[in-house]
């Protein structure tokens, strides 16, 4: 899988871009381009293609313009990147609603901001491959940030553990939603079903498989497949811990105050 890597771009450039502090607009006579129109091409790529897929080249071949001409507007592939992440980062709550509209308490608000970063991999799972360890620093990517901050603040943690709890949800989802993704591509890219490997499988699973010197994996494994309905199920592995992980949350703050939440 490719691995992309965020804030690569040079600096000045890149925020000028992301905070459209600088932007150019199309000449007379010029292709109708703007920052805007590249940014959502290339997301049109990269969600159709993956990030392999992503090139300057096939982002002008989507807009039907010369590769050329998109430097007027983008000063290369690192900075154009750092955008498309902000710019699908703005996105996150467009067909949930933010946290703060959930009735209830903190709980049902993060349960809220993991369905829409799950929904919003599910969307986008280019997003997948880029690594952010060094963030985008985009009023959109800041402005959810902030969002998510203020949807547990008051409710008994410190500033440092509130950091901490949404990059533990986020992260969570990450890991569980790249399951989702890598699950729903492999029938495609194998052009073999679960069933049709399961099957394919058997008969020799059969001849080795040895559950008295393996009796808890065969017990546990046969038990799981008939509950998950197959190896592996990311929806029920995202459920259970989503709610394990709120659980341990909840230990937490009733630690500090008291109070369930």
């Amino acid at each position: 899988m490719t691995i992309e890597y965020s804030g690569r771009g040079d600096p000045a450039r890149s925020l000028a871009l992301l905070w459209r502090t600088s932007e150019r607009t199309s000449r007379k006579g010029k292709p109708d381009l703007s920052v805007d129109r590249i940014v959502r091409a290339a997301i049109e790529v990269a969600d159709a293609e993956g990030l392999q897929g992503l090139s300057m080249r096939r982002v002008a071949e989507r807009l039907g313009v010369g590769t050329m001409s998109l430097y007027t507007y983008v000063p290369g592939k690192p900075e154009l990147l750092d955008v498309m992440l902000d710019t699908v980062h703005g996105t996150a709550y467009d067909e949930t609603g933010g946290p703060e509209e959930v009735p209830g308490g903190w709980r049902e608000r993060l349960t809220r901001i993991a369905r829409a970063n799950w929904a919003l991999c599910r969307r986008h799972p280019w997003l997948l491959q880029v690594a952010t360890s060094r963030p985008v620093l985009g009023p959109n990517v800041t402005a959810k940030y902030d969002l998510e901050l203020r949807a547990i603040d008051g409710i008994g943690l410190t500033d440092v553990e509130m950091d901490q709890v949404i990059t533990l949800v986020t992260g969570f989802v990450h890991g569980t939603a790249r399951g989702a993704v890598e699950a729903s591509q492999v029938e495609s890219r194998t052009g073999m079903s679960d069933e049709q490997w399961w099957a394919a499988h058997a008969p020799f699973l059969s001849r080795i498989s040895d559950a008295t010197r393996y009796p808890t994996a065969a017990r546990v494994g046969q038990a799981a497949g008939e509950a998950l309905g197959g190896a592996y199920s990311a929806e029920h592995t995202f459920e259970f811990g989503l709610e394990r992980l709120l659980d341990g949350i909840e230990a937490l703050i009733r630690r500090r105050t008291g109070q369930s939440g």
